[in-house]
């Protein structure tokens, strides 16, 4: 955990970033808003800032918005002024911590940020094999590639071969590339100089020189422009980069983990990405299985996050009946580990008596897991026939366009809101269905967020 304070560091404050101290947290300290900005911009990362309330916290995060830096604040004050606090939360701040500090906040806050809550879990064979391999090329300085379908914990097991690595004191820094449009990416990952481009007003460092002596995780990698494939290339051979707008190379000394839920290797087939980029990624593959390949981790990681989410909303940890296990081992969970973990949490928020039981576990539209077998006194087959009979009628008078609009938006439904998992149910690239979706945005249409049920603009719809 990496904290940057910003303020005057009086004594209160000094006393709090001593307690964050104690709790594992490395910090750095600034006195002015802009020099926040400043240091960030250079690659002196920070997973948290914590701001004297003060100070002008709108313009903090609009100044780090307009460097597409987003690293979450909290405010801090010592004379506990109510409405400072609230004019600092509505301003953008996460939230507000009174001084003098109480360790047990300070430990709080910097928890919730580190999310450590992400343990790898796992009971599972088929999964142990794959975390067993893990563990024995974790601290080598061998490229990974980890796969699978999108939501099985790539990213968990990126974090959790960092956190094994040599590395691991050092800096995890996580991009995710099919999220960043490809005239951004470039900046993103190499950085620029000043003056490089309309709006560079001062050199930014890019994520390959902030993770320096670190783990870089390129998080779908698939959905890199091939210019920027050669471009990495070259960056993980020689191990320089070079700035947009730079005149000299940048040495970097990182590791690479790279994620895909696609078919690279078909992906290579196609043209569209490099097989010489793929060789050097791939040294040592890690494929993650799908939850329904690995049925023992389903109630493991049911109960984990009955604990955490339990947890977060101060709500008893209820067990989960034994009808409750039963209908999570007999769903499929096609959106794998997130999918369960977004259906925990909404049992632990419906669920009443002493046990969280199955009527509790709901799908995204608010039907029960059990509801498509329970009650019904037709056999499969008809009910099948019955499905099948009132879809058909459902699309009759509808245009190819329309039933476009109807499937991806269905799917988007299906998938919480997620693109990426969304795009590889639909069998096209993300990009194509960004595009859809902005088109449908501007059409008026309402469109899901990731991993909510809440609709957004047009601007939501690039979210991954």
């Amino acid at each position: 955990m990496r904290l940057l304070v910003v303020g005057r560091l009086s004594g209160q404050l000094a006393a709090a970033v001593k307690m964050a101290m104690a709790h594992g947290a490395k910090v750095s300290h600034v006195e002015r808003t802009d020099q926040a900005t400043e240091q960030l911009r250079r690659g002196q990362g920070a997973d948290l800032l914590m701001v004297d309330y003060n100070l002008d916290i709108g313009a903090l995060i609009a100044a780090n918005d307009a460097e597409r830096i987003f690293v979450p604040v909290v405010a801090c004050g010592v004379d506990n002024d109510a409405e400072k606090a609230a004019a600092a939360i509505r301003a953008g701040a996460k939230e507000f911590i009174p001084l003098p500090p109480d360790a047990d906040l300070i430990a709080a806050v910097l928890a919730a940020v580190a999310d450590d809550e992400r343990p790898l879990i796992s009971a599972d064979p088929s999964m142990q094999a794959v975390i067993k391999l893990a563990d024995q090329v974790a601290r080598s300085e061998a490229s990974i590639l980890i796969t699978g379908e999108s939501g099985v914990g790539k990213e968990v097991m990126a974090r959790y071969l960092h956190q094994q690595s040599k590395r691991a004191e050092r800096a995890f820094i996580s991009v995710n590339c099919a999220a960043i449009p490809d005239n951004l990416l470039e900046s993103e990952l190499f950085g620029h100089e000043k003056g490089a481009f309309t709006g560079a007003v001062a050199r930014r460092i890019g994520k390959f020189e902030e993770a320096d002596g670190g783990t870089l995780l390129l998080d779908e990698i698939s959905e890199m422009d091939a210019r920027l494939q050669a471009k990495l290339l070259r960056a993980i051979q020689e191990r320089v980069i070079d700035r947009v707008g730079g005149t000299r190379p940048v040495p970097v000394n990182i590791r690479i983990i790279a994620t895909s839920n696609r078919d690279l290797a078909k992906a290579v087939a196609e043209g569209t990405f490099r097989e010489d980029l793929l060789y050097r990624l791939n040294v040592v593959n890690l494929r993650l299985p799908s939850l329904r390949e690995r049925p023992g981790d389903v109630a493991v990681l049911a109960d984990h996050f009955v604990k955490k989410y339990a947890a977060a909303n101060g709500v008893p940890a209820r067990p989960l009946s034994q009808d409750a296990r039963r209908a999570l081992a007999a769903h499929r969970w096609p959106g794998n580990v997130r999918e369960l973990e977004n259906a925990m949490h909404r049992a632990v928020l419906l669920a009443v008596g002493a046990e969280i039981d199955a009527e509790a576990i709901r799908l995204p539209d608010g039907q029960p897991l059990t509801g498509a077998i329970a009650g019904s006194d037709v056999g499969p087959a008809a009910r099948a026939a019955q499905t099948a009979d009132a879809v058909s009628r459902a699309y009759v008078g509808q245009t190819v366009a329309q039933m476009e609009k109807t499937l991806i938006l269905d799917t988007l439904t299906h998938c919480l809101g997620n693109r990426t998992h969304a795009a590889n149910i639909l069998g096209i690239s993300i990009r194509t269905l960004r595009n859809k979706l902005n088109e449908y945005s501007d059409e008026g249409t309402q469109i899901m967020a990731p991993q909510t049920g809440i609709a957004t603009s047009a601007y939501g719809a690039n979210a991954a």
